[in-house]
């Protein structure tokens, strides 16, 4: 298992060896030294230093090099009777949950009753999953929705070797495609595309192997949907039950596809070469001219002739972000289609979940392009949560007071706008659903609770009890504690969210079946509640109050004695 379990908090200076990587540092259970857990490469090592500012001010100017007081790991072996640490565990938990729950109370049930219920069902557990379902069984009685049971030491089928997951893991060419007999190989049925206005997103830039983007960079050309792969690094497509065998361990690697160009057509270079071979032929044969133009125009129509093409295949995890990527896209997109057709402007913003900068950024790549739209959407829909509700609903709390204009610019043409600046003028729609989760909820209930906008698609999952995951077990694993109650005077402990969710204002369900060829009835159903709203409350920008003043001196005015 990894060592050691659970990581720490980072080291603050960075020693000055190259290749050495600080894992985690602390302080002894005696609280008489500090330990810095570090890696070599090939080996592992801990450095020891009394916790006193004399040890510490030696470290930093004189140890930096981290030579002295130098504990060898390598050696290190620990006898573990997996019983008895699943017993420390079991009781571990019950007590970090007892010690950590919002309400020291429980809520009025018999705590130590159900440590005994679930006790004897721990000295039958044989690996660390069944204590899994053990901890999941207890931690449950607690009825609450952020009580979740991860993580800890398994025994891995791949032992956590990462040469060996890359090499089992399938790599994706980032497109749909569908095996054809006809074509013996596998037809491009649809290529994701993403925001080119966003090169780098989250400091990545992720498109299909099989686009024109990435391709151009090695003077290549892009497929097109109809395009057919038909070989693998030399091996038949058709010869393996899916072509995924032959991706398999080849992410981020070169690979070599046999492509039919059906759509896309075939490369300059190839047809070039093609017309030589002809114009050699005709001489040879003295065949008539436009006859042959003619065959050849037909063999071209007819026959797809394979063209070698080097891409590199995504990862799994890149392949889904890329799939993501490109709904949120097309999502956006149809947002403007619809809000045009519907007479009205709109922004739209997709927000995964709530954790740190990735939803900022989300946030604001949607929201200031369109902070001056008639109506925005908000989309939580499938968000995880995180902790960033309060700054979207102050960014949404702002309201224009007064506007800007110059001699060039003004509101309408790019000038200041108005202050609060950025503030957004329109009405608002939060999409959600029965995966939007957690503080995703919390913003949905904020966003009602203070009048911002109405709520549209279905109840959401139902967790107003909020945790900061930090009730650890031995191994790293751990049994969550919802840890921070939520209230106010409207609906009480837990928001109206914990086990009931938020309901919405219009309830209106995706049909699966419909969602699967492309429609969206949630984001529909919320264009038709702007395009009422707007018509009842219309988004208007102000009229300039007419002329300016006239400051000149007046005729009437010139024989005053006050100059």
């Amino acid at each position: 298992a990894a060592f050691p379990p659970g990581g720490g908090e980072p080291m603050p200076v960075e020693p000055k060896v190259p290749g050495m990587t600080v894992v985690t540092a602390g302080v002894t259970t005696s609280r008489h030294h500090l330990y810095f857990i570090y890696k070599m490469p090939g080996k592992v090592r801990t450095k020891i230093v009394s916790n006193d500012a004399a040890s510490l001010i030696s470290l930093l100017v004189k140890d930096d090099m981290f030579t002295k007081n130098i504990v060898d790991n390598s050696a290190w072996a620990l006898s573990i009777w997996p019983s008895l640490e699943y017993q420390q565990m079991y009781d571990d938990a019950w007590r970090l949950l007892r010690d950590y729950f919002y309400d020291a109370g429980m809520t009025s049930i018999d705590w130590d009753e159900v440590y005994k219920r679930y006790l004897p069902l721990v000295g039958r557990c044989a690996k660390r999953e069944e204590l899994d379902d053990v901890l999941r069984q207890m931690a449950s009685e607690l009825s609450a929705l952020h009580v979740f049971v991860y993580g800890g030491e398994y025994n891995l089928p791949l032992h956590e070797d990462e040469s060996l997951e890359l090499a089992n893991e399938v790599a994706s060419l980032g497109a749909t495609v569908r095996r054809s007999d006809e074509w013996s190989g596998y037809v491009v049925t649809s290529l994701p595309e993403r925001d080119p206005d966003f090169n780098l997103m989250d400091g990545k830039a992720i498109y299909s192997p099989l686009s024109h983007d990435v391709l151009k960079m090695s003077g290549q050309r892009g497929l097109e949907v109809g395009d057919v792969v038909i070989g693998v690094n030399g091996e038949s497509v058709i010869n393996v039950p899916s072509i995924h065998m032959l991706l398999r361990g080849m992410a981020g690697k070169s690979v070599r596809l046999e492509v039919l160009r059906v759509k896309s057509g075939p490369s300059p270079l190839l047809s070039r070469s093609r017309r030589v071979r002809t114009v050699t032929r005709r001489a040879a044969e003295g065949g008539d001219d436009a006859a042959d133009d003619d065959a050849e125009d037909t063999e071209d129509t007819d026959h797809a002739t394979p063209e070698p093409l080097i891409v590199v295949p995504l990862s799994p995890s890149d392949a889904s972000n890329l799939r993501y990527t490109a709904w949120e896209w097309r999502t956006r997109q149809a947002v403007k289609q619809l809000s045009s057709q519907a007479g009205f402007s709109a922004g739209y913003i997709h927000l995964r979940d709530m954790s740190g900068t990735k939803a900022v950024d989300a946030f604001v790549r949607g929201f200031y392009p369109d902070y001056d739209k008639q109506a925005l959407i908000v989309d939580v829909r499938h968000n995880h949560g995180g902790n960033i509700d309060s700054w979207l609903l102050d960014v949404l709390q702002r309201r224009a007071w007064m506007y800007w204009q110059g001699r060039a610019t003004n509101i309408t043409n790019g000038g200041l706008g108005w202050d609060e600046q950025f503030a957004f003028r329109g009405h608002v729609v939060v999409l959600i659903d029965e995966k939007t989760s957690s503080d995703g909820e919390g913003f949905s209930r904020g966003v009602s609770e203070l009048g911002l906008g109405k709520l549209v698609g279905t109840r959401t999952w139902g967790g107003g009890i909020w945790l900061s995951s930090d009730n650890k077990l031995v191994d790293g694993g751990i049994a969550s504690a919802p840890e921070i109650g939520t209230y106010n005077k409207n609906f009480g402990w837990g928001l109206g969210i914990e086990n009931m969710g938020v309901d919405p204002d219009v309830w209106v369900d995706n049909d699966p079946h419909q969602t699967y060829g492309g429609r969206d009835a949630q984001l529909e159903k919320a264009i038709s509640v702007l395009k009422e709203w707007l018509e009842e409350e219309p988004v208007v920008l102000p009229q300039r109050p007419g002329r300016h003043r006239d400051m000149s001196v007046r005729e009437e005015s010139k024989g005053c004695a006050a100059k």
